[in-house]
């Protein structure tokens, strides 16, 4: 955790620095706004900020949001009444924390921020081979592809390479290359000198020197453009980076991991995906078994979560009873991990009586969970959400057809299934987003009706 205390906190920054360095956290402190902007520019980076409520916080979130610079931002105060925290809160600030500080309360605050990414939560067979094989290579620099469905904890494995490396001391730094807009990822990653386009107001480290002696994740690596793929394969290559607008490389020194939900073998072929990079990135893969293929650990992470969420809502813990473990237990959890725990804190906040029962296990709007037959989790996730006919059914439905125009049929009624949204629909068909959104602009154009987001009903992109 590398924490940066921004102002002087009325004398306390001292107390709240040996605090949270007690805890494990590398701490820095700057005394103004642009000199903590200068110190993220610079490629010093931070994992959290704490900041005096009296310094103007709207203005760093501001700041930080045009720059791109994801940092969980905690308001801190002397004295502080209830209206002076609250409008924190709605400057941008995540939490308020009062001082003189509190050890406990800190710790706290640092590990909800933290979220604990390094622990892994397990017990099944599958899992714990996946996790042999983790510490076997986790101490070399070797490069390692982490591949699994979504939900299945591929950046808490990186997190876990990271921290038994050689390099757990130094930085672990991680891009999420779906979510960065094309035009700006390569900036990101490389950095970028003042002036080298609209926006770039002063020159910023990119998190391949921010990552320098450290580990650098690239999350969904398969959704990076295949133009951009040729730098990053230079980068790696090489060891040097150029920053966008820079007249002279840089060298770096990293450890590669990298993430993906898709089968990276299929993108090459598909030549969305650089062979070459490929086996660059891919001396040793892990694959992360879905959830449904991990019995064991239903009931292990269960537990885990229903104590996890039980304390943070101050709610007495309860065990599940037999009827509800066997409802997790039939569930497919297509979300996996990543659905279970949020199940899991619906069920601790909507049980009643000294257990958790079946009546507690709903979805978000309140409906029954899924229930996977023996035959249902064997199939491939995109025939439980087409409306098209599977083996075993009348194929002669399909003879006449063309192969796009069925792949046209089942993108769209998948669409419809997960009420317009994109990202849930590209995980079931699997394809990438940007596959996926390339796809539906083609309809467009012809003329046919898309699904938009949160609606399922059919309307323009």
């Amino acid at each position: 955790m590398r924490l940066l205390i921004i102002g002087a906190l009325d004398g306390q920054i001292g107390a709240a620095s040996q605090i949270a360095m007690s805890r494990g956290a590398k701490v820095s402190q700057v005394n103004d706004i642009e000199a903590a902007l200068i110190s993220l520019r610079s490629g010093k980076g931070a994992d959290m900020a704490m900041i005096d409520v009296n310094l103007p916080i709207r203005q760093l979130v501001e700041s930080l949001t045009n720059e791109r610079i994801n940092l969980p931002i905690i308001a801190c105060g002397v004295n502080t009444d209830a209206t002076t925290a609250a409008n924190a809160i709605r400057a941008g600030a995540k939490e308020f924390l009062p001082l003189p500080p509190d050890p406990e309360l800190i710790a706290a605050v640092l590990e909800a921020v933290a979220e604990d990414n390094t622990k892994l939560i397990f017990s099944d067979p599958a899992m714990k081979e996946v996790v042999s094989l983790a510490d076997q290579i986790a101490p070399s620099s070797a490069s390692v592809l982490i591949n699994g469905e979504t939900g299945t904890g591929k950046e808490v494995m990186a997190s876990y390479l990271h921290s038994k490396s050689a390099r757990a001391d130094k930085a672990f730094v991680c891009v999420n290359c779906a979510a960065i807009p094309e035009n700006l990822l390569e900036s990101e990653l490389f950095g970028h000198e003042k002036g080298a386009f609209t926006g770039a107001i002063a020159r910023r480290i990119g998190k391949f020197e921010e990552a320098n002696g450290g580990t650098l994740l690239l999350d969904e690596i398969s959704e990076m453009d295949i133009q951009l793929q040729s730098k990053l394969l230079r980068a790696i290559q090489e060891r040097v980076i150029d920053r966008v607008g820079g007249s002279k490389p840089v060298p770096v020194d990293i450890r590669i991991l990298a993430t993906s939900n898709r089968d990276l073998a299929e993108a090459v072929r598909d030549k969305s995906f650089r062979e070459d990079l490929l086996f660059r990135l891919n001396v040793v893969t892990l694959k992360i078994p879905p959830l449904r293929e991990r019995p064991s650990d239903i009931v292990t992470l269960s537990g885990h979560f229903a104590k996890k969420y039980s304390e943070m809502n101050s709610i007495p813990l309860r065990d599940l009873d037999p009827a509800a473990m066997d409802k997790l237990k039939r569930n497919p959890w297509r979300g996996n991990v990543r659905e279970l725990e949020n199940t899991m804190h619906r069920a601790v906040l909507l049980a009643q009586g000294d257990t958790i029962g079946p009546d507690a296990i709903l979805m978000p709007d309140g409906s029954a969970v899924p229930e996977a037959t023996h035959s249902t989790a064997a199939l491939p996730v995109q025939n439980t959400a087409s409306n098209h006919p599977t083996e075993g059914a009348d194929s002669n439905a399909m003879v006449g057809r063309t192969v796009a125009d069925v792949e046209k049929h089942l993108i769209l009624n998948t669409l419809d299934h997960c009420l317009g949204n994109r990202t849930h629909a590209a995980n079931i068909l699997g394809i990438s987003i940007r596959t996926l959104r390339n796809k539906l602009k083609l309809y467009s154009g012809e003329g046919v009706q898309i699904p938009s987001p949160g609606s399922g009903h059919r309307s323009a992109i």
